[in-house]
């Protein structure tokens, strides 16, 4: 597991923190803050994966990482975040947890190598996230604009996605990833 930058966290405020929903909102109005993921950040500050992980940390238990389409999101993919964020166990171990309702728990685990610390979360690596996208869309058609707007951060990803695919044996929704990938990087030229 690789870790990457940290955003300080006061620069985040998250609804009934330091500051009520009300007051956010009004900051947010008069053009100070800006919504990102569940809270606001200053209107001045970078957009950066960083950010977008610790705006999203209250809904990414310890042991598990962003997955899907939520770290399309945090890895740059797309203004606003998905309506319900995907994680993933990052340990080995059953996990037993209780997550909100706009959260959707996948009981599998990635390796460390699939992660990368962000924000204060894990998150998968941009390549795992292309790749399961694309392993999914024969059941999950509505991925594919996730797919689009992670290659807009990083075309190099589509040709890294479909060469991960093809090292792979008698994956379920293999042909399908490819080939959406295929017509992703048509796209891209």
């Amino acid at each position: 597991m690789r870790h990457t930058g940290v955003m300080h966290p006061a620069l985040l405020y998250l609804p009934g923190g330091r500051l009520t929903l009300s007051e956010l909102s009004a900051a947010r109005l008069d053009g100070h803050l800006v919504e990102l993921g569940e809270g606001y950040v200053p209107a001045d500050l970078v957009d950066s994966p960083s950010a977008r992980a610790a705006a999203i940390a209250e809904l990414v238990p310890t042991n598990t990482a962003a997955s899907g389409p939520t770290a399309a999101w945090v890895h740059g993919a797309g203004a606003t975040p998905p309506a319900r964020h995907h994680i993933r166990r990052a340990v080995t171990r059953r996990l037993r947890l209780d997550v909100p309702p706009r959260v959707v728990l996948h009981d599998t685990a990635l390796p460390d190598d699939h992660v990368v610390s962000l924000g204060g979360i894990l998150v998968m690596t941009p390549l795992r996230t292309m790749v399961d996208l694309a392993l999914v869309l024969h059941r999950e058609p509505l991925r594919l604009p996730w797919i689009e707007l992670l290659a807009d951060t990083d075309p190099a990803l589509l040709v890294e996605a479909v060469a991960t695919i093809d090292r792979m044996r008698r994956v379920p929704g293999a042909r399908a990833g490819r080939a959406a990938l295929q017509r992703a990087m048509l796209r891209t030229r």
